[in-house]
């Protein structure tokens, strides 16, 4: 179907999933719908992107199809009541997951101690059965569920493999409690396998756990964002009159207030009075922005000390911050999830095991004379409890969870293993500049005096503490041990700087307009030093008499003692660096000069930022990037990596995969090595899990039997199936000492 002008494009949760396959089906359910366009089913978000003919299909048909499919799709047209619906939807669910998944641990430890110990203990059997009983069947129901999903829809994936191996060795044991005599009759003992099945489901379960826990991050970055919009406003009325409304009900061309202090509601331009407003979730830069009459200002910045009237020119979502949350969502649903080895193998391994028990039984039914039926009942039980998922479904969350808190302790956090997987395949890293190259702080880097008379540095000192500016907050922390002495008559000048009498004598702070309007006279000397410092990109403060320059202040924003370091750790790992910024050209230039960066764009907005990482992938580089500030959260989440600063803002952390809790950028290399040690191990895990299947399966049904007469005994199979878990655990833990 083609798509017209008269569709709608729409986005809607999907609940009820829980694997790549489940995202498939769901997916192909809506596209078989009349009326509908296109559809997209994303696992990692749980969301379904459709296009559609509202003439011919709304959206509760949409849900109606998707029920039927044992799914559900979430049409609340509040956006605010969808998302607090779907946080309270996750975590339950979470809250469900954990106390299931810790009930399975609680109920397996004294079932493997029985089975595994203390075998001939009186009611061993009837003991381990009742507690083996509720792990399979009340806590690990789900896993049946979406078995029976999968059948539904010709498919087979994890839920398929840990259903039948559970429900075979549960079954199996519980023939050989109530009826030993049949085996003990055909000279064979009959174990039980009591302790495989609660085991497989206890560490499927702990894996679900961490694998939800890491997804239920991404929405709440989206809620930090949505949080940066104040609830109410202030509109000024035709007669004068001040009026409180809910955000949602402002319209373009209101004029609204804004006090010192309060978050800009939406896009539009001043019309009355100055202020300087935060615009670092914007640009990403420290200093506040001066605003006069006619300047645009932005929802979600805030401003700072002085209040103005503004006419709203984009509200709803054509606000900036809308636009920048669009964009956040559109980045992290875009994002295919790598579809895990272990379902993908599982599409084609459980039919394959289900073939390979089946044909074992019928085979040794033809060919196995009179004990065939006996031998070939437990070949068929052997293969699928050798086949059992256990190492499979640790092989991933084990060396996930010792690469973690190896991460943790060197400062390193790591959210999942997705990002792990990414991280050794980097190749190009973006950095922003502000808070993550440099300090993100301004603060004096150079003075100079004229004379070093102590008492006008505690002038310089009261007077910048009575100073709006941003900048005088550097000077003022400078100079914090001095004594600041009364002023009186103290003028804030718009964009220029302040003046006030200290101790009966006239003095100005500001720059070098400033100067030139009240007829000052600069020393040759500290005229030569301002011209040096301002060809350094960074930013001079006069100080002066009511006659001549007293001293020149050169305020800048750092760069980190580590950054060059780090910069030269990546290049020489053939990683290309670049380095993204909203400040101007000249100081981009000299700050990626000084940290060694050969490649830098300056004077860029956070879509600039996705736009510049997109471009880089077209070109087919795996793209890291690092940034600290909310500007940033776009350009993380369109990245293959996101590495957020841990001193940067919390909606950067919640966007990125990885934050670096201490600032330092030399531990990207750290977090690059850490993820090849730990994707290596993983591989590791999954080979010898498989390896272990490809070996064990033939010999279970009996593949030796013709050679040297060898059959595997199901309790012996059961033992394997548990050594090779103990190895793959082991393996992981071999990470921990790696260095």
């Amino acid at each position: 179907m083609k798509a017209t002008d008269n569709t709608v494009k729409k986005t809607f949760p999907v609940l009820q999933m829980s694997c790549a396959s489940c995202a498939i089906s769901a997916e192909s359910i809506v596209k078989g719908l009349k009326g509908v366009v296109n559809a997209s089913v994303n696992f990692a978000t749980a969301t379904l992107a459709v296009e559609y003919l509202p003439d011919e299909i709304s959206p509760e048909n949409m849900r109606d199809a998707i029920q039927d499919g044992g799914y559900d799709l979430l049409i609340e047209e509040d956006k605010n009541t969808t998302a607090e619906t779907l946080e309270e939807i996750h975590r339950k669910k979470f809250g469900d997951l954990k106390r299931k998944t810790i009930l399975a641990i609680v109920l397996s430890i004294p079932v493997v101690a029985i089975g595994m110990f203390f075998m001939h203990m009186p009611y061993a059997n009837e003991i381990m059965w009742a507690l083996s009983t509720p792990v399979i069947f009340w806590l690990g129901k789900g896993f049946f569920i979406n078995a029976w999903k999968q059948a539904k829809h010709k498919s087979a994936n994890m839920d398929t493999l840990v259903a039948l191996s559970t429900s075979v060795a549960y079954l199996f044991s519980v023939f050989n409690t109530l009826f030993p005599d049949f085996w003990i009759a055909r000279g064979v003992e009959p174990h039980v396998y009591f302790e495989a099945a609660s085991v497989i489901i206890a560490f499927i379960l702990l894996g679900r756990l961490l694998e939800e826990k890491a997804k239920g991050n991404t929405s709440s970055a989206i809620k930090k964002l949505m949080g940066l919009q104040p609830k109410t406003v202030t509109i000024i009325q035709e007669d004068g009159s001040h009026n409180q409304i809910p955000i949602e009900n402002v319209s373009i061309g209101d004029l609204i207030l804004v006090k010192p202090g309060e978050k800009i509601a939406v896009d539009g331009r001043v019309k009355e009075g100055t202020s300087y407003v935060d615009e670092s979730m914007l640009s990403g830069e420290p200093v506040p922005v001066l605003k006069e009459a006619d300047e645009k200002v932005f929802a979600g910045t805030i401003n700072q000390k002085g209040s103005f009237r503004f006419k709203a020119e984009k509200v709803g979502s054509e606000t900036m911050l809308a636009q920048i949350i669009k964009m956040v969502q559109e980045a992290q649903g875009s994002k295919a999830p790598v579809q895990k080895l272990v379902d993908k193998i599982a599409g084609i391994f459980v039919p394959v095991v289900i073939s390979i028990a089946i044909v074992s039984f019928i085979v040794w039914l033809i060919l196995g004379g009179s004990g065939g039926f006996t031998h070939g009942l437990l070949a068929l039980v052997t293969v699928l409890i050798i086949a059992c998922p256990c190492a499979l479904g640790l092989a991933t969350p084990t060396a996930i969870m010792v690469g973690v808190g190896k991460g943790a302790e060197k400062g390193i956090l790591i959210k999942d293993a997705e990002s792990l997987e990414l991280a050794k395949k980097i190749n190009a890293v973006v950095l922003d500049k502000t808070g993550t190259i440099t300090e993100g702080k301004p603060q004096v880097t150079d003075i100079l005096w004229l004379d070093n008379d102590d008492s006008r540095k505690a002038a310089l000192l009261s007077l910048e503490k009575q100073s709006e500016h941003p900048l005088a907050e550097a000077v003022v922390r400078y100079f914090d041990a001095e004594v600041s002495i009364p002023v009186s008559g103290f003028e804030s000048i718009t964009g220029k700087g302040a003046k006030g009498f200290v101790g009966g004598q006239l003095y100005f702070a500001g720059n070098y307009k400033l100067l030139n309007e009240n007829n000052i006279t600069i020393n040759e000397v500290l005229n030569n030093k301002a011209k040096e410092l301002s060809s350094q990109s960074k930013t001079i403060i006069w100080f002066t008499d009511d006659k001549q320059a007293i001293a020149v202040v050169a305020i800048a924003d750092e760069i980190k003692t580590t950054s060059q370091t780090a910069v030269r750790q990546l290049q020489s790992s053939g990683i290309e660096v670049y380095m993204l910024t909203g400040d101007n050209d000249s100081t981009a230039k000299e700050i990626a000069a000084r940290a060694g960066i050969k490649h830098y764009k300056a004077e860029v907005l956070p879509q600039q930022k996705a736009e510049f990482i997109k471009q880089l992938q077209t070109e087919g580089k795996i793209v890291a990037m690092v940034g600290d500030g909310i500007n940033d959260s776009t350009a993380l989440a369109q990245s293959d990596l996101s590495i957020a600063m841990g001193k940067g803002s919390d909606i950067a952390m919640d966007v990125a995969k990885m934050t670096i809790i201490s600032s330092d950028l030399t531990k990207i290399s750290e977090a690059i090595k850490l993820s090849r040690q730990t994707v290596t191990t993983i591989r590791q895990n999954l080979f010898w899990a498989f390896i272990y299947n490809l070996i064990g399966i033939p010999i279970a049904a009996g593949i030796l039997f013709p050679i040297n007469g060898f059959l595997l005994n199901p309790m012996i199979a059961g033992a394997a199936m548990a050594l090779s878990s103990v190895s793959v655990v082991s393996n992981s833990l071999r990470l921990k000492w790696k260095k």
